[in-house]
């Protein structure tokens, strides 16, 4: 059975229940640890899953380091990453 969205709440359900809720609630948490990415539709075709996306890159990456030697940037610290 196919359900039907509505723009408001289901018989039953008072907004006043729900509570405020709160927006950004765990952005900083969450941007701390992660770091998303949103592929164009073209690209995202290729790939099935989160891991196809990874192997790519991570090939990407030795290919990369394997034909030039990495350059650091002026004012960028190695150690740090930044």
């Amino acid at each position: 059975m196919k359900t039907v969205k509505t723009a408001g709440l289901r018989a039953g359900y008072k907004r006043e229940d729900l509570g405020k809720g709160t927006r950004v609630k765990y952005f900083k948490k969450y941007q701390k640890g992660t770091n998303l990415v949103l592929l164009s539709p073209d690209v995202a075709a290729v790939f099935h899953d989160d891991a196809s996306v990874n192997d790519a890159l991570r090939d990407l990456i030795r290919v990369a380091n394997q034909s030039v030697s990495p350059v650091t940037r002026p004012g960028h610290n190695e150690k740090s990453g930044r």
